[in-house]
């Protein structure tokens, strides 16, 4: 049984929590629950480290993280293991996560030495001559992160490495799917020998967690998950700092002229890889009417020929299982709902199990589930649009804003969508599910709040001071 990393120990506790495999259903691991005593030494520890690593310097604070980098390279293998098992990722995406996870950490590292200010004039009436000001960042202080489990390792990247750039320490409370990468984490992190507090991962159960964001002493909340339990959290949070990454129903748009063999095969990606489990997956697939029916035989003949679904361990699945029975039950009442509601199946089907084959619907309305609400899972619906300006106003007929895609060859309608879309970003000629994780990443409407990407999370979790200067 794996315990609780509080303040550099190992700490267990009565309660436990098992964790099974989407695949399979056998246990693959067992790790302890912590309850309010254990979050009270935590929160405790954490506010005497962030004593101590606010006064690190920009040296200290990278060589932290590159030490963390160090260990994580050396288990990278190992952890991408942990994370097809307890996460039912295909082995070839989980070990892709582990990439982008080594490649974030070492973004804020980097960032580490970059977090400056500006000089301001002040001269800007006459009473004021030879005054000046600057500005510098400042460590917000104790950081509570609570994670999800389709990405149980890069998440949780996103969310510690900028909070020790910034000199901040981080609780990281891991999905209750997936807690077994990020106390893998805490192993390196404590094999390093780096600052006791400055990272502490406690398994509990929402309740309990619950508690830890409305504490006072927690300066920063960093929550990526569902838009309701999200936007709850911000209600009880109440004086912290509360960054938000949140849910998405991503459009990606088909223009006519657009190269639609390059278009099919990322869009069949973005739809399906891990089930669909991912916040920017391709879920409306909207075709101006010029192309659709040329599109719509490409992307399903690219689904048939390369969306394979089955064992996560096989290199070549691309959709594995849903991550437990009752999200697999889920997707297939809102498929279900809306093939009794005239939609029409154009591949796939229900599937058994936790596995889903890749499924895609026509003919859904703007009242379905599947088009209003964030399905996370391996379905995407087909919709034909009389002209690009109708597919900008359907893709922005949703509650969410993450990302959008576009396939284009005309700069015009690019920077149309670019000016038009209600989204966090827009992404040309590539599926919203696109990411680089030094690019800013978040949300508007019910997406979230903030920015990710590892300069603007820094930028998020440290406090901005102005020195104003008179001769």
């Amino acid at each position: 049984m794996k315990g609780c990393f509080i303040t550099g120990r190992w700490v267990e506790t009565k309660d436990s929590l098992p964790v099974l495999s989407p695949w399979s259903g056998e246990v693959v691991g067992e790790v302890c629950l912590a309850g309010g005593a254990e979050w009270e030494t935590a929160i405790t520890a954490a506010q005497e480290a962030a004593v101590v690593m606010r006064k690190f310097s920009s040296l200290e604070r990278r060589q932290i993280l590159e030490k963390l980098v160090a260990g994580v390279k050396a288990r990278q293998e190992e952890l991408a293991q942990t994370i097809m098992a307890e996460g039912g990722k295909p082995i070839t995406y989980a070990r892709a996560e582990m990439a982008r996870g080594v490649m974030t950490l070492s973004l804020a590292a980097e960032e580490a030495e970059r977090i400056g200010g500006e000089v301001i004039p002040l001269d800007v009436q006459a009473a004021f001559k030879g005054r000046w000001g600057l500005t510098r960042r400042f460590p917000i202080g104790p950081v509570l992160g609570i994670t999800p489990f389709n990405f149980p390792f890069n998440l949780v990247a996103h969310k510690v490495g900028p909070a020790l750039a910034a000199g901040n320490p981080i609780i990281i409370k891991p999905a209750s799917k997936t807690p077994l990468t990020a106390l893998l984490l805490a192993e390196i992190y404590d094999q390093a020998g780096l600052p006791p507090g400055g990272l502490q991962v406690l398994p509990s159960t929402a309740a309990v967690a619950e508690r830890a964001v409305a504490d006072d002493r927690l300066r920063a909340l960093s929550f990526t998950g569902s838009a309701a339990v999200g936007w709850y959290l911000k209600n009880v949070a109440g004086k912290k700092r509360v960054i938000l990454e949140l849910g998405g129903n991503a459009a990606c748009i088909m223009d006519a002229g657009a190269d639609l063999q390059l278009a099919a095969n990322r869009a069949a990606i973005g739809s399906f890889a891990h089930a669909g489990q991912v916040c920017i997956a391709v879920q409306r697939l909207l075709v101006v009417e010029e192309v659709y029916e040329e599109f719509k035989k490409i992307f399903l003949e690219t689904v048939s020929r390369e969306i394979k679904a089955g064992a996560p361990a096989l290199e070549d699945t691309v959709v594995g299982p849903l991550v437990e029975p009752g999200a697999a039950a889920r997707v297939r009442a809102w498929v279900q709902e809306a093939l009794d509601e005239g939609a029409t199946l154009a591949a796939g089907g229900l599937g058994e199990g936790n596995l889903m084959p890749p499924t895609v619907l026509e003919n859904v309305s703007r009242e379905m589930k599947v088009w209003n609400r964030e399905i996370f899972g391996p379905v995407a619906t087909l919709t034909p649009c009389r002209d690009f300006a109708q597919a900008l106003e359907l893709a922005n007929d949703s509650s969410y804003g993450l990302q959008a895609g576009v396939f284009t060859n005309n700069l015009a309608h690019a920077w149309q969508a670019f000016e038009t879309l209600e989204v966090g970003g827009v992404i040309i000629n590539d599926g919203p599910v696109f990411r680089v994780d030094s690019m800013p990443y978040g949300g508007v409407k019910d997406s979230g709040l903030g920015r990710e990407g590892v300069r603007y999370a820094v930028e998020e979790l440290t406090e901005l001071r102005l020195l104003a200067l008179r001769p």
